[in-house]
């Protein structure tokens, strides 16, 4: 079935414009609060968001929604995405909404959905929810006293620093590190900075000044040029960068380099496996992490397994599998043992644990193998279904003998945009460039055509 709403990661789209409006949003939380009905009591749904100047439109529409619906509502205000999980479990939430674009410019926006168990939504609750939008749902809404009330409550950030800081043994201490660390003028600006320092590092903070406008803006983990410089500055032993709802992280070494989400899970994968900790004997990332990352793992035993683009797949399959690290190279990193979602600040604290215990550098911790040359070329199409075409089947089975079994081949359509992505990987950058060079021709060959 075709969605109308929800994309891979909840609805998303341009603030004030379809899908992202004010009406959308109420008949989202009406909706929703109607899809989670499950017995006679007083339902309650705990909202999050992140700095975002729209974040008090879609808030204030959302509350409408989900009190015309009966349900109570819980506002904790600027939170990251993995904190509104871990309340809606906490306070005992038949739902849980954080209201962000993620690591998108401030203009945009999106709403996320938790489960009572804090998972993001299965394909078919979406759906439901997704046929409840576009219905009329005005005999299905509460009147007189079980409209539900809405209040803002205090003391969840302190909730979220203690859970972050209960992930670590009790004993630890970050004292005598020096910590950089970006929050993106985000939902993180508050209480990562006070995880760090409660830890006993000196923390240096930068983008906890957040505006409305300056979400991820120039700053954070999709754009780390500033906390590199910082980093190189105050001499700094480590540099975080979280995005913008804080559930992604990159890592910047003592020197200023950048350290990708392959990386961080080579790093905590080997730690977790040398403690006894790994479950499932492995890791679980995406069709897009480096073939170097699978090369390091396999060679000390760890199995890799890979799923479709997107944290939720990789959720997925550790559920069913029983893992318990997984991510993406864009720095998602699923440690379920403490979460049910990507949490950056927690992921930052894992990579500390180990640069702690084995008294190196994060440069020495952190670089665990060389990435296998990897390019990507995005091709536009504007219709029809380019991957059928003969020249272009051809071209990929050329590729894919080219690169034989040191190298790896994937394309793949956009989720979001009119795109064919075609990555490709291997030991010799001339034969990975020509092999996308060729089949983003023959793409383009079909474009004209």
């Amino acid at each position: 079935m075709k969605r109308s709403y929800f994309g891979t990661d909840g609805i998303r789209g341009r603030a004030n414009a379809h899908p992202m409006t004010a009406e959308i949003a109420m008949k989202v939380g009406m909706a929703a609060g109607i899809a989670f009905q499950r017995g006679s009591y007083r339902h309650r749904v705990v909202i999050g968001k992140d700095t975002r100047l729209s974040g008090y439109m879609i808030e204030n529409a959302l509350v409408a929604g989900f009190a015309a619906a009966g349900v109570d509502v819980f506002l904790v205000g600027p939170m990251p995405t993995p904190a509104v999980a871990m309340l809606t479990r906490s306070l005992r939430c038949d739902i849980g909404v954080m209201i962000s674009a993620s690591h998108n410019p401030f203009a945009d926006n999106g709403i996320k959905l938790f489960g009572p168990d804090g998972y993001k939504l299965s394909d078919e609750l979406e759906l439901t929810i997704e046929s409840l939008i576009d219905e009329d749902l005005s005999r299905r809404l509460v009147t007189g006293g079980q409209l539900g009330r809405a209040k803002r409550i205090d003391g969840v950030h302190d909730r979220y620093i203690e859970f972050a800081k209960r992930t670590l043994p009790k004993d630890f201490s970050l004292e005598g590190l020096r910590v950089a660390i970006d929050c993106a003028n985000g939902a993180a600006y508050r209480v990562a900075p006070a995880v760090l320092w409660e830890l006993g590092a000196e923390v240096v903070s930068i983008g906890v000044e957040p505006n409305g406008v300056n979400i991820n803006l120039n700053c954070g983990s999709t754009n780390p040029v500033a906390l590199s410089a910082k980093v190189r500055e105050v001499r700094a032993d480590i540099g975080i960068a979280l995005d913008g709802d804080a559930d992604r992280v990159l890592i910047v070494d003592e020197n200023g380099e950048i350290v990708d989400g392959d990386q961080l899970m080579a790093v905590i994968g080997e730690a977790w496996a040398e403690d006894g900790r790994l479950a499932a004997g492995g890791v679980v990332a995406t069709i897009m992490s480096n073939l170097g990352l699978e090369r390091f793992l396999t060679g000390r035993g760890i199995q890799l397994a890979r799923t479709k683009v997107g944290d939720r797949y990789v959720v997925e399959h550790m559920r069913e599998h029983g893992y318990n690290v997984g991510g993406e190279q864009s720095g998602h990193i699923v440690l379920s043992d403490y979460g049910t979602t990507g949490d950056g600040l927690i992921s930052a604290l894992q990579i500390l644990a180990v640069v702690a215990r084995q008294g190196r550098t994060v440069s020495e911790v952190c670089r665990k193998f060389d990435p296998v040359p990897q390019v990507l070329k995005n091709v536009r199409f504007a219709g029809g279904k380019p991957l059928e075409r003969k020249d272009v089947c051809e071209a990929i089975e050329t590729g894919r003998e080219q690169l034989g079994q040191n190298g790896r081949l994937v394309i793949r359509p956009s989720g979001t945009e009119p795109l064919i992505r075609v990555m490709a990987e291997g030991d010799d950058l001339t034969l990975v460039n020509d092999v996308v060079d060729s089949i983003v021709g023959a793409l383009g060959r079909q474009q004209a055509a």
